[in-house]
């Protein structure tokens, strides 16, 4: 099926004028255009399926939400996660003998592959997200929503032959469709792609993404649509001058949270490797705990969506907010360190509103003249929590500013974004995203393009006019075939063409040698043969060999075992091939060929 597939493409990609497509800026957005409309659709189709799965499951009524806790049975609050949990890590184990690799999220293909992911393994990881949330496990469901958006969109643009820049924003283009109708908030999916996904804000990108983000946003409002993940009465925000210190204080607070939260996932995932089961069934007994945990408290069940609803509405003592505080970053953790899939934008969220409510209950608590109302600390709470975790300051506000319409308030939750990233920065490093590439020894800290370092490798930039002598020549002989001032290095083989050191031809034209030019050979000047490059090597690794080798080039070889001799790199084309690379990378990143109109 794969190979057929395969075989259809290409032949569609040959009748498909690439060269004009690629070329032009417009056509790039009535692409985006499309993306928008098939990737909010396709939002729109998943949301309505997994509420229909919960109904199935939990025996749901008609518009409840699954972390409500409304009406399920105990016996399904405990075996539904479970059971699905079995299936969930059934499906991974077939899976994984099928396609081993590690499947690459939109973050990790800008980063690295220039925007390139699989679309296979993007509706893989679909199908697992949404079995993970029809069973309850404490998760989103936007983790799919942008694989499948970001997957759809990589696809297209490989099809088209996309220069490496375009297929990366179209790539994030899939993602701000696929949150901007998952949430009805066009901004907050545009600077979700620009802020994750593409790693930086351009004028290359800014049309794109989004015309994208408003598309997707139209048709999931136009269709079935998707009811906005919270809903606040902005009249119920007052906000003064000095509420902002408190805002600040709370944006500090949600900071550490998120830390927590993150490590919480980790040292979850370490207990259940300590407990080592099959890997098949982690995820059955990491749902049976997350049933345990509902049972305790029903709102940690599914991402959040109705239970944030429910807080936001509903004044609870500072016991109970407590407790779901903490069920809640438990059962995420138990969650994904067993082994569902999906994501914690909407947890984070959750967790947010949790935070601030139980943060305005101690404030009021502790200074009783503080006059601000407990639903704007909850906004700011749920805006810092979730921009610690998911590392996307902006999107956060303009998701409160979508929701509220409300800008005093969404001023406030700027204020405590603003502290709380700087603490998870400072202090941690990392968003959940990063965080988890770290740990899987991915060398990224976010979706900046350094994948062009790996193609710039050694064979694209070497020379192949090496000078090569046998180890066993004299120097006399060796002066006579380059004579002083004709070549600066030369590279020593042994009889078998192995190599076995490079020399220095200033030093063979020595006087201090000219007594001794007859006896000595070659092989007794010669040095560094341990130090040598490869074809594939990247050029940053070159330079590093460079450094370590105190040589001013060195030898490229075929292979470590063969070793023979295939040109030569110098440090200093190196180190200009490097920053020529580097320079051309931020000119596209500036959006200069648009600007300057090279379609």
């Amino acid at each position: 099926m794969t190979s057929t597939l395969r075989r259809y493409l290409a032949r569609l990609r040959n009748v498909i004028p690439t060269r004009r497509l690629r070329n032009s800026e417009t056509v790039l957005i009535l692409i985006s255009a499309g993306i928008g409309a098939v990737v909010g659709l396709g939002v729109v189709l998943l949301h309505d399926f997994v509420g229909y799965l919960h109904r199935v499951v939990f025996g749901l009524g008609e518009g409840r939400y699954l972390s409500e806790g409304v009406g399920i049975a105990t016996t399904t609050m405990v075996m539904a996660p479970a059971l699905g949990g079995l299936l969930v890590g059934t499906l991974m184990y077939f899976v994984r003998r099928w396609r081993p690799g590690d499947i690459v999220d939109p973050i990790e293909a800008n980063a690295l592959f220039g925007g390139k992911m699989s679309l296979i393994d993007s509706f893989r990881l679909t199908v697992s997200t949404v079995i993970s949330n029809a069973c309850g496990a404490s998760v989103g469901m936007e983790a799919a929503y942008t694989q499948t958006g970001s997957g759809l969109s990589s696809a297209l643009g490989q099809l088209i032959r996309l220069r490496r820049g375009d297929l990366r924003i179209l790539t994030g283009c899939g993602a701000a469709a696929a949150i901007a109708a998952a949430f009805n908030a066009p901004l907050a999916g545009a600077f979700y792609a620009f802020e994750l996904v593409i790693g930086s804000y351009t004028l290359a990108a800014l049309a794109p993404v989004a015309v994208a983000a408003l598309t997707a946003t139209v048709v999931a409002r136009a269709t079935i649509g998707v009811a906005p993940i919270f809903s606040v009465d902005a009249s119920t925000v007052g906000v003064s001058a000095l509420d902002y210190v408190a805002f600040a204080l709370v944006g500090f607070a949600s900071g550490w949270l998120g830390i927590l939260t993150m490590q919480a996932v980790t040292v979850a995932e370490r207990v259940f490797r300590k407990i080592a089961p099959p890997i098949w069934l982690r995820p059955a007994l990491g749902g049976f705990c997350v049933g345990l945990i509902a049972l305790w408290v029903p709102q940690v069940l599914g991402s959040g969506h109705g239970a944030l609803q429910y807080i936001l509405d509903m004044r609870l003592a500072m016991p109970l907010l407590f407790a779901m505080l903490a069920a809640k970053i438990l059962a995420s953790a138990v969650s994904l360190g067993a082994g569902f899939r999906g994501g914690l934008f909407s947890s984070s969220l959750f967790l947010g509103s949790l935070f601030g409510a139980l943060l305005a209950d101690i404030a009021g608590t502790v200074y009783p003249a503080l006059e601000v109302a407990d639903t704007a600390f909850m906004l700011v709470g749920m805006g810092s929590v979730a921009a610690a975790i998911i590392g996307a300051p902006v999107t956060m506000v303009m998701l409160v500013l979508e929701s509220t319409a409300d800008f005093p308030a969404t001023v406030g939750v700027l204020t405590g974004v603003v502290v709380s990233s700087v603490v998870v920065r400072k202090a941690f490093g990392y968003s959940f995203a990063t965080w988890r590439f770290h740990l899987r020894g991915v060398p990224i800290h976010g979706a900046h393009d350094v994948g062009w370092i790996d193609d710039l490798t050694v064979v694209r930039v070497m020379r192949r006019d090496q000078k090569t002598v046998p180890e066993s020549m004299t120097v006399s002989g060796l002066r006579k075939i380059f004579p002083l001032g004709s070549v600066k290095l030369v590279f020593v083989t042994d009889e078998g063409g192995q190599y076995k050191g490079l020399l220095d031809m200033a030093a063979v034209h020595n006087p201090e040698l000219d007594e001794q030019a007859e006896e000595t050979r070659v092989r007794d000047l010669s040095r560094n043969a341990r130090y040598f490059l490869l074809p594939r090597t990247n050029v940053r690794t070159a330079l590093r060999q460079f450094s370590e080798a105190e040589e001013e080039s060195l030898p490229v070889l075929d292979n470590p075992t063969s070793r023979k001799v295939v040109g030569y790199l110098t440090e200093a084309y190196a180190l200009r091939r490097y920053n020529q690379e580097l320079e051309r990378q931020r000119s596209d990143e500036l959006g200069t060929k648009y600007l300057y109109g090279s379609d």
